[in-house]
């Protein structure tokens, strides 16, 4: 049977406040026994201090102690606490009459035999000599008290251990009432969080958990929500990852078999145009596979990098030459301003080539003709600035922040001829950040899309 957590934290609290209660009693009594006994020994010692004068005296008058032997009237009369005084009175009874040490006095003679009073001298008793002329005739002894045996001790005793012990319960009472409540009020959010866990392990990834503290309870609380946010994404994104890769290659792969097909059937004749045809199919798939095990291989880290020091407006430029001609036949008009270069930059010289190859098929796709893409290049802090802006047409605000994902396009066609596979931009994305830089989607100042890139600039 398992405990709950709850449960474990009460007793455990619970045993440690019995524990110190238990503690605190024993201590207590232990110190008050001694104290108590303390005390009354040292009024004691007052007491018998007090009396010898009244001895003195006595013997002197008498010339022996032949007087109080066998006489316990004049024996109290001589142990007898003294009168009160006024202020006595006032104040309370002297709490020497309540101590019992009358009865522990006893009176010695010259050589220690006992003359009156208590009969059990012990060894440990307290001697005060009784000096007539220059000589000892006799000793008081008093008897010290090792337990509590008088009425009065006893009757004290029993109050204070009874006050003790309700006060010892009360704390314990008042203990358990403000240990449940803790375990209560903390662990009842984590509870909620543990039966959350288990129905988001079982795959109910919309599970979420009500936050309602700013403690470590709290944030554990709005850590679980992200998590599940998280995995709730992830598990989407999965979906639609499965989804469109499915549909990405079942496209070239329908083409390709009507064209067999229709070779096969005699409807289409075997000539340069029906492979050209083929091929480009084959291209397409060709394309779709590699981007997808680049994508792969970025996601684990190994994806192959060979940096050395590159001009990156060397390469940019060499880019923008490439596609020049494509530009021009799209109606599009291609636009490099002339970075204020050379950027040197540690960077993979072919990895860089590919971004930019990229970024620029990307605007060569989506803009419309008679468009602009105005590229620039500049240093500032240490890092190169690179910026792609293009025209219409624009990305919605709430999509930009996706264009990275993939298999994510900003239009909502499936047209593979405008839209492709939509693989480009993540492919750029994880390019950049093995580079230690960033890139990020924006609205264009042109109306259409623009990607800015940031790259640390390399340390001479």
């Amino acid at each position: 049977m398992k405990t709950r957590l709850s449960t474990k934290l009460f007793l455990a609290l619970m045993s440690t406040m019995i524990l110190l209660v238990l503690a605190m009693a024993f201590a207590n009594g232990l110190s008050f026994t001694r104290g108590f006994l303390g005390y009354i020994n040292e009024l004691a010692e007052q007491r018998t201090r007090a009396a010898q004068p009244r001895f003195v005296d006595a013997y002197r008058d008498h010339g022996s102690w032949e007087f109080v032997r066998g006489e316990p009237h004049v024996w109290f009369q001589l142990v007898r606490p003294d009168a009160p005084s006024a202020d006595d009175v006032v104040r309370f009874t002297p709490i020497s009459d309540l101590t019992g040490a009358v009865f522990r006095i006893s009176l010695l003679d010259a050589d220690g035999h006992r003359v009156m009073g208590y009969d059990d001298v012990s060894e440990d008793a307290l001697r005060v000599p009784i000096v007539v002329a220059g000589k000892t005739v006799g000793w008081l002894a008093t008897t010290p008290l090792q337990s509590v045996t008088e009425a009065g001790g006893e009757r004290f005793m029993r109050q204070q251990l009874a006050s003790s012990l309700i006060v010892a319960l009360v704390a314990l009472a008042l203990a358990a009432l403000i240990v449940w409540w803790v375990s209560r009020r903390l662990l009842g959010p984590v509870r909620q969080v543990a039966a959350a866990t288990h129905r988001l392990a079982a795959g109910t990834y919309s599970e979420r958990v009500g936050v309602d503290s700013d403690d470590e309870v709290g944030q554990l609380a709005r850590d679980f929500n992200q998590l599940a946010l998280t995995l709730e994404r992830n598990e989407r994104m999965r979906r639609e990852f499965m989804a469109d890769v499915s549909h990405e290659l079942r496209t070239p792969l329908s083409v390709l078999r009507g064209e067999l097909e229709a070779l096969e059937d005699g409807v289409r004749k075997l000539d340069a145009e029906s492979l050209q045809s083929l091929l480009g199919e084959v291209g397409m798939l060709g394309k779709l596979i590699n981007d997808l095990y680049e994508l792969s291989l970025a996601d684990v880290g190994a994806l192959s990098y060979r940096k050395q020091s590159v001009d990156v407006a060397e390469t940019l430029a060499q880019g923008v030459a490439m596609f020049r001609e494509r530009f021009a036949s799209h109606d599009v008009r291609l636009e490099l301003q002339p970075p204020r270069g050379p950027f040197q930059v540690l960077a993979d010289e072919g990895r860089l080539q590919q971004l930019f190859n990229n970024l620029l098929e990307n605007s060569l796709r989506y803009t419309h003709a008679g468009g602009l893409l105005r590229i620039s290049a500049i240093a500032v802090g240490g890092r190169v600035h690179i910026d792609f802006m293009d025209t219409a047409p624009g990305v919605a605000a709430e999509c930009l922040p996706r264009l990275f994902e993939r298999f994510y396009r900003g239009e909502a066609s499936r047209n593979r001829v405008s839209g492709g596979a939509g693989l480009g931009l993540a492919i750029s994305h994880a390019i950049v950040e093995a580079h230690g830089g960033t890139l990020e989607a924006k609205a264009s100042p042109l109306g259409g899309l623009w990607l800015a890139i940031e790259l640390p600039l390399e340390v001479a």
